[in-house]
């Protein structure tokens, strides 16, 4: 399970169709905002001809964007593995106000029938791995605005999730509002904090004895380390290549012997499994106390989603446990 929700293997979505359109659950998109609207993605181009009321996200962290730009998704995707249910992440609990949106799928397994008695008039998908297939089923229940054909998958940085996300509803300004907020809070971050600047560091998944996933560049994790003015060594990277992780044993760990060392654990009794681990234990960031373990469940998961509600959440939790290290 670790190892599933460390390599981020996903579902699925679309683009395109869909007459009905419901009402209520959503919260209300701003009515007659410059529609219709045109949205380029991987597989193609999606028109909204008005503004969504009924929204499903189909990403596993798709409905943070909208919920910050005031809509209530009436379908999500599950975020599985990290001991909390959607409604329940402490940075976006309050958006959701009580209600309980329908879970219509965990990572790449979507429930069709579901997401359709739903009756959304718009679905996103943006933070996944969607195939095609699932793209066309998609598109055959609502406009669907898939995932960015300029990125890898599950590689959309979150500015551009939540401005193509605020387009979708008609809501743009608000969503350049909020993504300026969030460069704000990076920003002062790093102004107060400025011992973390050019610090290399390295963020990993210890998911089983002597088995470790190191994230790459494009992984949210690592993007929102950098953020915070930090850097990814040039043996990380390598090691990653084009995928979001790469799975080591730990006769490789001198590829994470560096300035700041971040376990995000989601087993039991991980640090205590780590650091049984002779090698890990001869590394010179371990002899000098410079690493950071990190549960999942939250602040694993605020880092992992990376989105413009989980980074404020993220960036408090965080920075202590890194400037503290070492």
């Amino acid at each position: 399970m670790a190892l599933v929700t460390v390599l981020l293997l996903t579902l699925g979505l679309a683009a395109c169709g869909g007459e009905e359109t419901g009402s209520g659950g959503a919260g209300e998109a701003a009515a007659g905002a410059g529609f219709p609207v045109s949205v380029p993605h991987k597989y193609g181009t999606t028109e909204i001809k008005a503004a969504p009321e009924r929204v499903v996200t189909v990403g596993m962290t798709d409905q943070d964007a909208v919920l910050a730009l005031g809509v209530q998704p009436v379908g999500v995707v599950e975020f599985t593995g990290l001991g909390l249910s959607v409604g329940e992440y402490p940075w976006s609990a309050q958006k959701w106000q009580g209600a309980e949106p329908e879970v219509v799928g965990q990572r790449e397994d979507l429930e069709f029938e579901k997401i359709a008695a739903l009756r959304p008039d718009l679905i996103i998908g943006l933070y996944t791995g969607i195939t095609k297939a699932d793209y066309d089923k998609l598109s055959k229940i609502a406009p669907t605005v898939a995932q960015s054909a300029d990125h890898a998958d599950y590689a959309m940085p979150w500015q551009e999730m939540t401005l193509v996300t605020g387009r979708a509803l008609g809501k743009e300004a608000e969503a350049e509002e909020v993504v300026a907020g969030v460069e704000r809070a990076f920003a002062e971050a790093r102004e107060k904090n400025p011992a973390l600047a050019g610090k290399s560091f390295a963020v990993a998944d210890p998911f089983k004895p002597g088995q470790y996933a190191v994230f790459g560049p494009t992984d949210p994790k690592v993007e929102f380390m950098k953020s915070l003015g930090l850097t990814v060594p040039d043996a990380v990277a390598k090691a990653a290549g084009k995928e979001q992780a790469a799975v080591i044993g730990s006769e490789r760990l001198d590829i994470v012997d560096v300035d700041r060392l971040i376990f995000l654990t989601s087993v039991p009794d991980a640090e205590k499994t780590v650091e049984k681990d002779d090698v890990y234990t001869g590394l010179k960031v371990a002899e000098e106390d410079r690493v950071v373990f990190v549960p999942y469940n939250p602040t694993g998961a605020a880092v992992s989603f990376n989105t413009v509600l989980s980074i404020p959440y993220a960036i408090g939790q965080m920075v202590p446990l890194l400037t503290k290290a070492g």
